[in-house]
């Protein structure tokens, strides 16, 4: 994991802009840095990179990296280089390091940009080849690492975050106030709908995308992956052996560092069962660190004991708290170059600061199974509605209602034959919109719609969520997050291999007797422990709003209130009016915070300097 930068133009960056930019990348790469200066045709091209030793630690591996006319900077890990590193040996390639950064290389070398279809892992990279006049930007699958570019005055920056491209341009884009309402209004999971950011100006390489730039006014990404919903005939035990041995290898593949590993553990099946894997099937040695939460909706304490007393953990808790939640969200946003998302990614930034405080560089978390396994409560409803029409729906209702129906918070799920009347059904996801809405200065509004990827309801919901709604955000939340304290996050259950077999599942397989995931029960079965295999109950990362935000406090309200640049889009007397609500519904929560983070990050923009 690393930090990587840099500029094509007519006109380099100052050498002062430079060492700027080298010192904001320092928390993704405290233990090395490096320059590289060529050329693009007839630009010249300036390559940074900072790194964080995860393999092969030694000198002879940090960057850019060079060979033969070739500069690569690089941030992530190729968890399969060992295997690649192999084929290009016997192709007759030599090797002087143990990285994964000497195996893209070579890579490129033997098979130009489609090489990255033969990795396994998560990355973002700027490749400059001077013997073939181009510039290779190419970002992961999954989009797990950042990469943004800003085409300014005639000059291609790019860089994991916004604040590198300030920084070497030594200009600021402006603030998006239109992804700001759309933030506001109808929250996190509309932020990925359009190929939008913060910035006007500044553009997100997108996910499973690759550019060959040769001037710097051309960047034109091209995919190069997609996922797509093919289910064969293959029978529910079948679906399940497949389903264990790529989910084994997953996790086996993100174990490889150089460096000790920590586990996120939270008291669900998704990060317990990476935790059990890596314990019971590779001997890994497990030190977990979690969240606490005062409120009870949140409180997994038992789970999670349960697990540590059955895989002998090192357990590290982080218990929430309100104390220095004004610096802490600041500090968090003016990192992020954005507000934070939701509650559960300031909770997560404790973590982060937990792993690194007792000495880790690397960190597992069980991100993006509910969106492979189904997780979420209306993909059960969207479920029964596929399995409507079958002689044992009467059975499957029963089902959920001793299960996920029990638990149901959101209104319009507790209807357990919703999408089943009304199969395009989806004013649960923008919940409120209109309320929220009309807190505005002016007209915001824009109502839900989705990609279509398959027929099937289930799938068509769970493929929008991992690459237009909730993946891309968790994603870049944890990279953020991870960052801020210089650890490296990996999330074993974004595996191609893995996600590519679950899309030929056929659909019915996903949940059975009242549990959802029911693939993924299957696969640790044995190995998980069964109190929390076998728990029915909806588990993750999270927080009460009132754990953080104390409205009966006047310093608060008058924080809350004060003058900001944030009240030219949202009116303070309807703010004033809101902070005086009944914060049990869970929307209404989630505006809460999203205010306060929008205020917040308004406010670190107008103090920003470039």
């Amino acid at each position: 994991m690393c930090g990587i930068a840099g500029v094509v133009g007519d006109h380099l960056p100052s050498p002062e802009r430079v060492e700027k930019t080298l010192q904001l990348m320092g928390r993704r790469g405290p233990d090395a840095r490096g320059v590289y200066a060529g050329r693009l045709g007839n630009h010249q091209a300036l390559l940074l990179h900072t790194r964080l030793s995860i393999i092969d630690l030694d000198v002879r591996s940090n960057q850019p990296f060079l060979r033969d006319g070739c500069a690569l900077s690089f941030n992530g890990e190729i968890y399969n280089f060992i295997e690649v590193r192999e084929e290009l040996k016997r192709l007759g390639h030599t090797f002087t390091t143990t990285s994964d950064t000497e195996v893209i290389i070579e890579a490129y070398r033997r098979w130009g940009p489609d090489c990255v279809k033969r990795f396994e892992g998560m990355w973002a990279f700027a490749l400059l080849d001077e013997h073939n006049n181009r510039l290779w930007l190419s970002r992961d699958r999954f989009g797990e690492k950042p990469l943004f570019y800003w085409q300014h005055e005639g000059a291609l920056y790019f860089g994991s975050e916004v604040k590198f491209l300030v920084s070497l341009s030594g200009a600021k884009p402006t603030v998006n106030l239109p992804q700001l309402r759309r933030y506001l209004v109808n929250g996190y999971k509309a932020l990925y709908k359009e190929p939008n950011t913060f910035f006007n100006e500044v553009v997100e390489l997108p996910a499973s995308a690759q550019a060959v730039v040769q001037t710097p006014d051309r960047v034109e990404p091209q995919t190069y992956w997609s996922l797509a919903y093919r289910p064969n005939g293959m029978s529910r035990d079948e679906a399940a052996e497949g389903v264990r041995e790529r989910l084994f290898q997953a996790v086996k593949l993100r174990l490889r560092a150089d460096v000790p590993v920590a586990f996120c553990l939270s008291g669900g099946v998704d990060s317990t069962a990476l935790a059990s894997i890596a314990s019971k099937v590779y001997g890994q040695k497990i030190h977990a660190f979690s969240i606490i939460d005062k409120d009870e909706r949140y409180h997994e304490f038992d789970n999670m004991r349960a697990v540590v007393d059955d895989l002998g953990c090192e357990h590290y808790v982080v218990e929430t708290s309100t104390d220095g939640f004004r610096e802490r969200l600041r500090q968090q946003i003016d990192y992020h170059d954005a507000p934070v998302a939701t509650i559960s990614y300031y909770m997560h930034a404790f973590l982060s600061q937990a792993i690194r405080e007792h000495g880790f560089k690397v960190a597992l978390s069980g991100s993006a199974a509910d969106e492979l396994f189904t997780g979420y409560y209306d993909h059960y409803s969207f479920w029964l509605a596929h399995m409507s029409g079958t002689p044992e729906f009467p059975r499957l209702l029963e089902d959920w209602r001793e299960s996920y129906g029990a638990h149901v918070r959101n209104p319009l799920l507790k209807d357990p034959l919703n999408f089943v009347r009304e199969p395009a059904r989806r004013d649960h996801i923008y919940l409120n919109a209109d309320v929220f809405g009309s807190l505005l200065t002016g007209n915001f509004r824009e109502g839900f719609a989705e990609e279509a990827y398959t027929d099937d309801l289930l799938r068509n919901r769970m493929l929008n969520e991992l690459f237009h709604e909730a993946v891309p955000v968790i994603l870049k939340e944890d990279d953020l997050n991870s960052m801020l304290y210089s650890v490296e996050n990996r999330s074993p259950y974004l595996d191609s291999g893995l996600a590519e077999y679950l899309y030929q599942v056929p659909g019915e397989y996903l949940i059975r007797d009242g549990y959802v995931k029911w693939l993924l029960r299957e696969a640790v079965e044995g190995l998980l422990v069964d109190s929390v295999r076998l728990d029915k109950r909806k588990r993750g990362f999270n927080a009460s709003i009132e754990s953080l935000v104390d409205r009966s406090d006047p310093d608060t309200v008058e924080w809350l209130l004060e003058d900001s640049p944030i009240f030219d889009l949202v009116k303070r007397e309807s703010i004033a009016h809101f902070l005086r609500n009944d914060m049990s519904d869970n929307s209404f929560s989630k505006f809460l915070f999203s205010f306060t983070s929008a205020k917040t990050f308004l406010e670190t923009q107008r103090d920003l300097v470039a």
